[in-house]
């Protein structure tokens, strides 16, 4: 009996997936066929990106290609390549974009400014070179109408090529003639990508892209991006610039859409339901795979007790707590647990054997896992799930979590949290050329925790966060910038409860050490085994800010945390 009480894991079965799937199609097609069109282009715009389904896209210089087989790094289940399948097949005759959250993607050209006059005053940017190209040292955007956007961002066309200057942008708040003062966008954010070599990153699609930067509900925007000087002074006393800037600079403006079905703030308590029958093929394959752990179309996951969690996660190994309790006292029959291959996970893929079995015995042993936390869903935030790669990709294991900022400001209300998180999405899939949004989980300054890259929230999914360690890792971006500011404790505190529970489910420790090895990147060589904390930061893995140094500094709190939840 254990045995078939363990089939009830975390993770569903193929049939499920597929039948999910296949039934919620039909509700997809009805609820297209009813919408309304997408919005007009605006006139003021040189060139928008309407918001098509991946099928249907054709971007910049760069081509939509279907999913990518997958590595050793980026394996499927069978669960996995049913959901792939039951999303592919309707997808081409039926129109597939979720018109209930609209959303945009205005793209801009920039083009060369001519240096500021000295007597102008404006003295936010440095002296240019030479007037005579000023393609090479300056480029933007004079303040233009533009339709609504709410974050922001600058591409250009090789992922390999930094931009080493300063981009800033002022924006005009909607409805009113009241323009920001000058913002500053983090110009650091190639080393939030797939590794290299990998399908996403040699998919043709990645562009090179500045961090995002959420600047609120507005209407008009100014830009300007200057290459940064080498320190030499001209004869005239003018700065010699250093690098050219990237060749193809556009301003990203992203419209999150608002979302007609929103269900209840993300501070609510209980069991969300499922909002409606309103599921796309591709929103119920990416509901599907959590279909164990909430309803179809759930909104969020709810939150579990540390019994609860320690039970379910004996069943998936086919035990129950009172069979590990007996075992676990003095004088107890040693019995041998189901076996699985060291280094690799179970049939649920959620359990690692690093804490599952007592490696004098054999026997299975009590978890160390902290409760599950509350989890919005994909669906919680209202991602449109037309807009990413159809299957998932996974790695083998989870060792390690990395610690983010996502570097796009702390001026956001926390019911504001989804709108920030679907323009990141649209930001890194259609203007940056991702599959999916980067990170495997957000958290918002709250301590509201949502799911990120499509696949599963317990298994271990293949993210682009940390530049060279996408394997056999998760990705974690507060949202929010903190070099000069504090992360709130709430956020802090979530990052200790996820780890806890995420990491548990692999049997990994968060006070603990282990080893990744590297896909290639700007501190460690491709090839090299790395010793890293299990929960590290961006910047242990990557020469960047990133998660910022105030949250970085909270590292060291949020692993003892996570370990006391685990019963460590």
């Amino acid at each position: 009996m254990s045995r078939i009480r363990g089939m009830r894991g975390y993770l569903a079965s193929s049939i499920a997936v597929t039948c999910a799937a296949a039934l919620a199609f039909p509700l997809a097609v009805s609820t297209d066929a009813a919408a309304a069109p997408p919005a007009a282009e605006s006139p003021t715009t040189d060139r928008a990106t309407p918001d098509r389904p991946a099928s249907e896209r054709t971007a910049r210089a760069r081509p939509e290609t279907p999913s990518t087989s997958t590595t050793s790094a980026e394996t499927t289940t069978s669960a996995e390549a049913a959901a792939g399948t039951a999303v592919s097949a309707p997808a081409a005759s039926a129109p597939a974009t979720d018109r209930s959250i609209p959303g945009s993607t205005q793209s801009l050209p920039l083009a060369p400014l001519a240096p500021p006059a000295p007597s102008s005053g404006d003295r936010t940017l440095p002296p240019t070179s030479a007037p005579a190209s000023p393609a090479a040292s300056a480029q933007g955007l004079p303040r233009r109408d533009v339709r609504r956007f709410s974050l922001v961002g600058v591409v250009w066309d090789n992922p390999d090529t930094e931009l080493h200057g300063s981009v800033q942008v002022r924006t005009r708040a909607s409805g009113t003639a009241k323009w920001s003062l000058w913002q500053d966008v983090d110009t650091h954010n190639h080393e939030h990508a797939a590794d290299p070599d990998t399908a996403e990153r040699t998919s043709g699609r990645v562009r090179g892209a500045t961090a995002p930067l959420w600047v609120g509900d507005s209407d008009g925007v100014e830009v300007r991006v200057q290459a940064e000087a080498d320190g030499r002074p001209r004869t005239d006393g003018r700065a010699v610039a250093g690098d050219p800037l990237p060749t193809g600079l556009h301003i990203e403006l992203i419209d999150p859409g608002v979302d007609p079905a929103a269900e209840p703030p993300p501070q609510a308590s209980g069991v969300d339901t499922p909002r409606g029958n309103v599921l796309t093929a591709e929103a119920a394959a990416s509901s599907a795979v959590n279909a164990d752990l909430a309803p179809l179309g759930a909104t969020a996951i709810p939150a579990l007790s540390q019994k609860q969690t320690e039970a379910d996660l004996l069943a998936t190994r086919g035990e129950t707590a009172e069979a590990t309790s007996a075992k676990d006292k003095p004088g107890a029959k040693d019995r041998p647990g189901p076996k699985d291959k060291p280094g690799t996970t179970g049939k649920t893929g959620t359990i690692g054997t690093a804490d599952a079995a007592d490696p004098a015995t054999g026997q299975r042993v009590k978890p160390y896992i902290g409760a599950r936390p509350r989890i919005v869903t994909r669906r919680g935030w209202g991602a449109d799930e037309t807009l990413r790669e159809r299957n998932f990709s996974y790695t083998k294991t989870v060792k390690a979590a990395f610690v983010h900022h996502t570097a796009s400001g702390n001026n956001y209300r926390c019911a504001q949290a989804p709108s920030v998180i679907r323009s990141i999405y649209r930001y890194h899939v259609k203007s940056s050329g991702w599959r999916d949004i980067g990170y495997n989980f957000l958290i918002d300054k709250c301590g509201n925790i949502y799911e990120g890259r499509a696949g599963g929230v317990a298994k271990p999914v293949m993210g682009a966060h940390t530049l060279g360690f996408n394997t056999n890792s998760m990705g974690i971006a507060v949202l929010g910038s903190f070099g000069a500011a504090n992360p709130p404790a709430a956020a802090v505190k979530a990052i200790a409860k996820l780890t806890a529970w995420k990491l548990g489910l692999f049997g990994a420790n968060p006070k603990g050490k282990t080893y990744l090895k590297s896909g290639g990147g700007n501190l460690y060589r491709k090839g090299k085994n790395v010793r890293l904390n299990v929960i590290s930061g961006h910047r242990d893995g990557f020469a960047t800010e990133c998660p910022g140094g105030r949250l970085y500094a909270k590292l060291g709190k949020a692993r003892a945390t996570s370990a006391r939840y685990q019963g460590r």
